[in-house]
């Protein structure tokens, strides 16, 4: 797979898992991509433990949705649950959903992704402890190392991170997603 000159934010704060950031940000940078950490603070970023720690390119102050092709959200549990009371955290993410560009999400990230309210009539997969908060935004939350919904890809765990890779790298690829309207049976869900 070729991303050459894809451009791709990722979005993360202090307390993510480090291989649901690591891995999959190798993977883009081996396929080409042009990769930007992004986060609600400059400086370096500090993983479950202090010696995990990954250098901030660029802040959601300076940030812009409109120069990145595709959004990386890794876990962690704190990581996405710090970020989603962040108001440009979220804003950010519907931005890239809005506009149909791919999202790759996985273990507590899809806690963004209810945030920003981008999941209603999307099937989706997540850590098994947010099926509940999924459901209730609207998605279909199957248990599935990982789903692919209109360009947004999720997995539950980092054992699912290879299959997680080689989907978000084909969904990246592809570009932008049309959105189907969401019908009546998805919102009764």
């Amino acid at each position: 797979m070729h991303l050459d000159g894809l451009r791709v934010a990722v979005l993360v704060t202090d307390g993510y898992e480090p291989s649901e950031l690591t891995e999959p940000v190798a993977a883009l940078r081996d396929a080409g991509a042009d990769v930007t950490i992004v986060s609600d603070h400059d400086g370096t970023i500090h993983g479950k433990t202090d010696t995990d720690t990954a250098s901030v390119d660029l802040t959601l102050d300076t940030a812009r949705a409109d120069d990145y092709g595709a959004l990386l959200l890794p876990g962690g549990v704190k990581n996405p649950d710090a970020m989603r009371q962040n108001q440009r955290g979220v804003a950010f993410v519907r931005a890239f959903a809005d506009a149909g560009k791919p999202i790759a999400a996985i273990c507590h990230a899809p806690w963004m992704l209810v945030e920003a309210d981008v999941v209603r009539g999307r099937r989706v997969t997540s850590y098994p402890s947010l099926r509940t908060d999924l459901r209730n935004a609207g998605a279909e939350w199957v248990d599935e190392e990982v789903v692919t919904d209109q360009g947004i890809v999720t997995s539950r765990t980092p054992k699912d991170i290879p299959a997680f890779n080689a989907k978000m790298l084909e969904e990246f690829a592809e570009g932008i997603h049309e959105r189907r309207a969401v019908s009546q049976a998805d919102v009764a869900r």
